[in-house]
């Protein structure tokens, strides 16, 4: 049952990293929460809907998991995302994951509904900008900001000039948040295309059964979460070996 409150606490809160993960119930979210799980990192996880929630802390286990159900673009899901940081005693690594792609498919930029493109650069760009103001305050020292941004950013793909141009927003924003606060590890990173149900949503009607799951993109966030790799944009995929390379 769902405590009264957005707010929900499985495990012993015993492990020493804590990260928080925004759009954690599928796709590239739920696949990097799984991977820090079983490396005993406690986590903050979010998530539209309490049901979506429900079923990924069953899957992750009896491990420190905290689920706060909301939608990012609210500000009161936001603090109660601050509030539940501070419950923990602060943070190692944020990962900006939550991500809307818009009208499905993809509208030309004439074409473009602006109201569409509000709530498109509320996700993706104005709630990350704003969480990330709230818990600075809670990184530790060495803290990590990890920023899920696209190929689309930099790329002039047609019809995707605007999930497009919030990810080249969201890009820049890292940067200059590097500059400002030296000393955290800002990043920016490419996942790659994944096959995940956003990436079925750009193709409507289309087979991506060739794409990668979005496990092949976590050893690369893992080595930013981890590794010693400076402020910067990243492809996920690149930061690590193929199996084949390496055998």
């Amino acid at each position: 049952m769902w405590r009264r409150g957005p707010i929900r606490t499985v495990g012993g809160m015993t492990q020493n990293r804590t990260a928080l993960i925004t759009g954690a119930s599928r796709g590239l979210g739920l696949a990097l929460a799984r991977s820090l799980v079983a490396d005993g990192w406690k986590l903050v996880i979010d998530a539209r809907t309490a049901a979506d929630l429900d079923a990924v802390v069953a899957g992750l286990g009896s491990s420190a998991v905290v689920a706060v159900a909301g939608d990012v673009a609210s500000e009161e899901h936001r603090l109660a995302l601050r509030r539940a940081v501070a419950g923990l005693g602060g943070l190692d690594v944020v990962v900006h994951n939550a991500s809307r792609l818009g009208p499905s498919p993809q509208p030309p930029l004439d074409a473009y509904p602006l109201d569409a493109l509000r709530a498109v650069y509320a996700v993706n760009v104005f709630s990350p900008l704003r969480l990330t103001q709230l818990l600075l305050p809670h990184l530790r020292p060495g803290g990590r900001i990890v920023f899920v941004t696209s190929d689309a950013s930099v790329e002039a793909y047609e019809g995707w000039g605007g999930y497009g141009s919030s990810k080249a927003a969201l890009d820049h924003i890292a940067a200059v948040l590097a500059v400002e606060h030296p000393e955290l590890s800002v990043y920016a990173v490419d996942p790659g295309d994944m096959n995940t149900r956003m990436h079925q949503e750009a193709f409507p009607g289309e087979d991506i059964s060739d794409r990668p799951p979005p496990e092949a993109s976590v050893p690369g966030l893992r080595e930013l979460l981890t590794g010693a790799l400076p402020s910067g944009r990243y492809q996920a995929r690149a930061l690590v070996a193929p199996v084949e390379a390496v055998r």
